[in-house]
């Protein structure tokens, strides 16, 4: 088969002509065929500088410019050798233009109802001026329209259109439209015409502020509350939230025009006030709303003073407090009381004073209102010593020698009473420790005899009993060891008896009538 060989050609991308954008990026490529090394090379037709930058591949070259400039407003040529006989050349034409952005409105000084102002309207950055057509209207009413033909800008120049007059009440409200076109005739460019409205607002206010609370002014307890701060005014307010607190002093909230509380407590009522302020007019104005917040009672602090624990005679003070709304009705008394009997309060403060044991108990705060009721309970607790101290001997104090003797006492305090048994001697006291209460003296001898005091305390303070026994007509009995057993019983209590128990164990049967004290053990009641 023949060999077919491509002739050799070249071409510029884009073809003969281009509109570009001053600012933007455009890109010139020389491509050729039929050439396996070509040689390029660019200029302009008058040889002015490039203003872009050149890039040779094996088979094109491109010719970047970034960004476009007004430099760049030529006819460029791009030339090809392939060895070094053949040479191809093309030219391109580049076209400039420049309309970047809308008009800009400004409106001078800031509108005030009755005073002249100026409305000005800017076009940036426009190339060639000298197509440039600009149209300012109120509504549909032309005010201006100006164009500048006359124009003879070598580069991108903003240009401006002014027009003055005295606003009316009428005004207010109304668009004041800037209208640009460039229309350049066998240009291919979009938009030829951008446009910007602006409306005639006067600077006013704020006046009318109210406060919405929604669900309402006194919702309940638990439910979400929103504060919406609205006023009219331009330009638009800044918005302060405050709350008055009940030290007369006040907390900043936040900065938006709705309050939301997710979850109202009453510790939310209040007087709250929504300030709003107008920077260019200067003015503030506030709005107030007092937030009620409903619900049942909720016992806040039930306590005693000077403490839950206090000795007979104290003055005490029981204190209930609870919030809701409507206010509560408190009543403060000790639950075991009916209604008619008792210490009794209605209100957050029960005194107490001179309290006895008989004070003592569980008291209860009852907070209700028409939503409903809360109870609280707290326990006073009334300490005092061993009272009411009842000693009985049996068969009697006047007893013979090998007789069985016991000894028991009943008694009420708070906390339970411990109990110790002293005999008197001649050369010292003999102590005998509690331990459940009883004392039994087994087989009793003339050395029994004697003055015991019995002990009954306990933190509260203390009493003593004085116990005379007598023992006559001692039995003859060889000298042993006769174990003597002596224990005490004494019933201790507030309301029912308490037992605390001592045992005595051993002693010699002779004259002296020596002791000897066996471990001791205590029951606390």
């Amino acid at each position: 088969l023949p060999i077919v060989v491509k002739a050799f050609e070249m071409e510029i991308i884009p073809a003969n002509r281009i509109v570009a954008q001053i600012g933007e990026t455009l890109i010139l490529t020389c491509n050729t065929t039929g050439c396996a090394s070509p040689s390029f090379s660019w200029r302009t037709q008058m040889d002015n500088p490039l203003g872009g930058t050149v890039d040779n591949h094996r088979t094109y070259s491109t010719l970047t410019m970034n960004p476009v400039s007004i430099v760049n407003s030529h006819d460029y040529l791009c030339t090809v050798f392939c060895g070094e006989k053949e040479k191809k050349e093309k030219s391109i034409k580049v076209e400039l233009y420049s309309f970047p952005s809308d008009p800009i409105i400004e409106i001078s000084p800031s509108l005030v109802a009755g005073e002249p102002v100026t409305v000005i309207c800017t076009i940036p950055d426009v190339y060639p001026s000298d197509h440039l057509e600009v149209l300012l209207k109120k509504e549909e009413h032309v005010l201006r329209e100006k164009n500048f033909y006359e124009d003879d800008s070598t580069n991108t120049e903003t240009k401006t259109v002014t027009y003055s007059f005295n606003p009316t009440a009428e005004d207010i409200g109304k668009e004041i439209t800037c209208v640009a076109r460039l229309p350049i005739a066998n240009m291919d460019f979009e938009p030829k015409e951008r446009v910007t409205s602006q409306k005639l607002n006067t600077n006013f206010g704020p006046k009318n502020t109210i406060i919405t609370a929604s669900p309402g002014n006194s919702p309940m307890e638990g439910d979400p509350l929103k504060l919406t701060c609205v006023t009219e005014s331009n330009p638009p307010t800044q918005i302060v939230w405050r709350k008055h607190l009940a030290d007369e002093s006040i907390q900043h909230l936040i900065e938006n025009n709705v309050l939301y509380i997710p979850h109202a407590r009453f510790t939310d009522s209040g007087l709250y006030i929504c300030e709003v302020i107008n920077l260019v007019t200067n003015k503030t104005e506030k709005a107030t709303v007092d937030i009620v917040i409903q619900g049942a009672p909720n016992i806040a602090e039930l306590s005693i003073e000077p403490s839950t624990t206090v000795q007979e005679g104290d003055n005490v003070s029981i204190q209930c407090s609870a919030e809701s709304n409507p206010p509560p009705k408190i009543v403060l008394r000790r639950k075991s009381d009916s209604a008619d009997t008792g210490p009794y309060s209605e209100g957050r403060i029960l005194l107490l004073p001179s309290v006895t044991f008989l004070n003592g108990g569980d008291y209860e705060c009852v907070a209700e209102n028409k939503f409903g009721k809360s109870k609280s309970e707290i326990t006073l607790n009334v300490e005092f010593p061993p009272q009411n101290i009842t000693v009985l001997v049996y068969p009697s104090a006047n007893v013979k020698e090998g007789e069985n003797v016991t000894i028991t006492c009943s008694t009420y305090s708070n906390p339970p009473s411990q109990m110790v048994l002293k005999k008197v001697h001649q050369e010292k006291e003999i102590i005998l420790p509690s331990v459940n209460g009883t004392f039994i003296l087994y087989n009793v001898t003339k050395n029994d005899t004697g003055r015991y005091l019995l002990d009954v305390f306990n933190e509260a303070g203390n009493n003593i009993k004085v116990i005379e026994i007598s023992v006559v007509g001692r039995l003859e009995k060889p000298d042993q060891m006769i174990p003597l057993i002596i224990a005490f019983s004494c019933v201790t209590a507030i309301a029912v008896p308490v037992v605390a128990i001592l045992i005595y164990v051993s002693r010699k049967a002779k004259i002296n009538g020596s002791y000897s004290l066996v471990k001791a053990l205590r029951l606390k009641v």
